[in-house]
């Protein structure tokens, strides 16, 4: 019977209308979407059991013609309470038991990843360095597109770009230059915080080529909704050609912690002539 329900829903509804086009974006999505389906499933389960077993009881005991005083009171019904206990008990621990599986497989770095970029949050914007490669990218906050007659259109030439190839197990290496930022590609299902003196990490494997949105997901400031990028996935020949084209326009090394605007962190250097001897 279940068999015969899913087979008329749409991919969309098969994964619980979660953003994306499928289940094999990345190595970790479909995990993500089943952990999510299945336990709509049992909710609504729980849901319809308990809903159902309201009405019978609403039904069934309901006060018949000509009754007068109160029906016969209980203090207690042990088999029944041991079942409203239980049952939450052993939903909790089982949900609680899946998602730290899950957890576990995403948060899980490689240990040899065969790709490593670094992604450098900043107000408004983006920097990518290209760590194997030695190359770097540094984006601008996204500008209107002022052909477009649509209020609020973006021009689409104007964001930043971050290229990885299909297939291969990549490593993000999540920094901020100021504030706390939220490194999110809408379709990979996983965000993670940028916070500032701080690195974090996501390993993953693009399996699908395509281009995805990508957006901060942390509220940063007065231009926060225009802190966007793309995320394109390609064979490795065009990411290797996107290299290079890096290469050619003179983009060789590493973007550092020069251009950070944070002077108050811990172990930062402090002004020439305000040592705390000189103070």
């Amino acid at each position: 019977m279940l068999t015969v329900v899913l087979a008329g829903c749409t991919e969309q509804q098969l994964q619980g209308w979660l953003p994306g086009d499928g289940p094999d974006t990345t190595n970790h999505t479909s995990g993500i979407i089943g952990l999510w389906v299945n336990s709509w499933i049992v909710l609504l389960g729980v849901g319809a059991i308990t809903w159902g077993l309201t009405i019978w009881a609403v039904i069934v005991y309901r006060r018949r013609k000509g009754q007068t005083g109160l029906p016969v009171q209980l203090r207690y019904n042990m088999p029944i309470e041991t079942f409203f206990t239980v049952v939450p008990l052993i939903l909790v621990l089982g949900f609680f038991a899946f998602t730290a599986q899950e957890q576990a497989k995403i948060e899980t770095r490689a240990d040899d990843p065969d790709v490593t970029i670094e992604v450098n949050g900043k107000r408004w914007a983006w920097d990518f360095n290209y760590l194997d490669e030695n190359v770097h990218f540094q984006g601008v906050q996204v500008a209107p597109d002022k052909n477009s007659d649509v209020q609020g259109a973006i021009d689409e030439s104007t964001y930043p770009v971050l290229y990885l190839p299909v297939g291969r197990e990549v490593e993000l290496q999540l920094k901020s230059r100021d504030v706390i930022h939220s490194f999110w590609v809408i379709e990979f299902l996983y965000k993670k915080d940028m916070i500032p003196g701080k690195t974090t990490y996501m390993t993953f494997v693009p399996e699908r080529i395509g281009e995805y949105e990508g957006k901060c997901a942390e509220l940063c400031g007065e231009y926060h909704s225009l802190m966007l990028f793309k995320v394109k996935v390609v064979s490795q020949a065009d990411y290797d050609a996107y290299i290079q084209s890096l290469r050619d326009a003179g983009n060789e090394g590493i973007v550092g912690d020069e251009y950070d605007t944070n002077t108050n962190l811990p172990g930062t250097k402090v002004p020439a002539g305000e040592s705390d001897e000189e103070k």
